[in-house]
């Protein structure tokens, strides 16, 4: 699309007062339009098949958390990447991890923003997305440099998620549970195990277990 159209965004968050700011700031912004708002990534998932079902205006770009139940962002970029190639989306999250950002580029996202950012550069990624530009934010592109300069390795290789799931994995719990206990999918469960497993060069969940006691994330079993 030209610089010069309206973009029209989707805005999904799960919690009322982020989606309700976000609706305020997108409505005092002539160059962009809100379409819509979604509670997690299913139901932003959903709304964008039904858009495409009855006709109606698509949006340009996807503002999407990170952190949502029923599907995470990860996963909700990753199918609306895939099904409407022709819509954008950019990551507005809390979190600012390495880690976490190659996720969501990986997934295909075309931006990422902190929630604590200037809201201006909201406006910028999304312009940025909708014409066929990656923007990253400033915080995050020099976290990115960091990371690149000086890699991390055992566990200080692993996100926060990652460690968390390490912990629950120590405590006995299967992909299917770690998922329920963490609001995930089962196959983002199953994706952060076998990533920490990979980075911390282990074959079991067994050994990942004896590391977690051994590291005294979990209180060995009596």
């Amino acid at each position: 699309m030209r610089a010069t159209d309206v973009v029209g965004v989707l805005v999904v968050d799960d919690h009322a007062i982020v989606r309700r700011g976000l609706r305020a700031y997108l409505d005092s912004e002539p160059a962009l339009k809100l379409l819509g708002e979604a509670v997690d990534g299913q139901d932003a998932v959903e709304r964008l098949q039904q858009w495409r079902v009855t006709g109606a205006r698509m949006p340009d770009v996807v503002l999407m958390d990170l952190q949502l139940p029923k599907m995470d962002g990860i996963e909700a970029t990753r199918v609306v990447v895939r099904d409407h190639p022709e819509v954008k989306v950019v990551v507005l999250t809390s979190f600012g991890e390495a880690e976490r950002v190659h996720a969501a580029l990986a997934a295909g996202a075309a931006g990422y923003v902190l929630k604590d950012a200037d809201p201006d550069e909201v406006a910028t990624a999304i312009r940025a997305a909708a014409t066929g530009e990656v923007h990253l934010d400033s915080a995050v592109a020099r976290q990115l440099a960091r990371r690149m300069a000086a890699p991390r390795t055992g566990l200080s290789s692993l996100t926060t998620r990652e460690r968390e799931i390490l912990v629950l994995v120590a405590q006995g719990l299967c992909n299917r549970e770690i998922a329920e206990h963490l609001v995930i999918s089962e196959r983002t469960a199953r994706t952060h195990v076998s990533n920490l497993l990979g980075k911390l060069q282990l074959s079991s969940r067994t050994q990942a277990a004896l590391l977690a006691i051994r590291e005294g994330l979990v209180a060995p079993p009596t």
